[in-house]
């Protein structure tokens, strides 16, 4: 099999069970299912952190578990807590991270890697709950600009690729493939804006400004990858790696896109 047909096999097949699940499943069963795929980026996370197979195991446990639990606990508390989670992600990736690629930071002690691991994907999952809330429609339509993207990003890389992007940190990316990135989300842009009638220049906006993020989140687990000196986070998705390979763009722009919904619903 080669490695393109694996990994658009395992695209099918992720979309063939995911998009059910963002149509169909309840809150608690949506709820749930994230909790699921977030534990299981928090174990990829923890071996990139070099911590042994037992400590990613009680790790991606305690995260999933804390996620299920915080929403019962904190009752009426949930939403303010929600909210400070985003809040959490945005300062994240709009200061930190690009401090940190900028500087190339290591960091590789298991305190702060565990607590950075914490600040990248439980504010996802909480994202990925206030999104789902919102509709299926608005969830689909923020994670079609990561997946548009990166599939163009992907493609245009592989044929026509030839200047590194930041070789430092992804020896695989150029920018060809950033290049054809943008051609696609502006395509998108233009038949969502047909489709549900807002301007096209407002949409240019919004997911010019998540292609970025999405491209930051790459690259920020391509340099975590890069210290450790692994290719994938691991290798549960064929042609793709691991689950915190096929998540990372997401865990920067869907905290952010939370984060605007969030500031828009509150200014009406």
């Amino acid at each position: 099999m080669t490695p393109i047909f694996s990994r658009v096999l395992t695209a099918l097949l992720l979309l063939a069970v995911f998009v059910p699940a963002v149509l169909w499943a309840p809150a608690w069963l949506w709820a749930i299912l994230m909790a699921g795929v977030v534990g299981m980026a928090a174990y990829e996370w923890a071996r990139l952190s070099h911590f042994s197979p037992l400590s990613a195991s009680a790790y991606a446990v305690l995260l999933a578990l804390s996620a299920l639990a915080l929403p019962h606990l904190l009752a009426t508390g949930w939403p303010a807590f929600q909210s400070g989670l985003i809040l959490l992600a945005v300062a994240f990736w709009a200061l930190i991270a690009p401090l940190w690629l900028l500087g190339r930071w290591h960091l590789t002690q298991p305190f702060v890697r565990a607590a950075v691991g914490v600040v990248v994907l439980l504010p996802t999952w909480a994202a990925l709950l206030y999104l789902h809330a919102r509709g299926p429609a608005t969830l689909l339509g923020v994670m079609a600009v990561v997946w548009i993207a990166d599939t163009a990003a992907y493609f245009a890389g592989r044929h026509f690729g030839r200047h590194k992007l930041a070789p430092a940190i992804s020896p695989g990316k150029t920018w060809e493939g950033v290049a054809g990135a943008p051609v696609a989300v502006a395509l998108y842009a233009a038949v969502l804006s047909a489709v549900v009638g807002m301007p096209l220049l407002s949409l240019l906006i919004m997911v010019s400004g998540l292609l970025y993020l999405s491209v930051l989140g790459d690259l920020f687990e391509s340099w975590i990858k890069r210290v450790s000196g692994m290719k994938d986070s691991g290798n549960m998705l064929p042609g793709h790696g691991g689950v915190l390979d096929r998540i990372d763009a997401l865990t920067s722009t869907l905290p952010i896109a939370a984060g605007l919904l969030m500031w828009l619903e509150r200014s009406v």
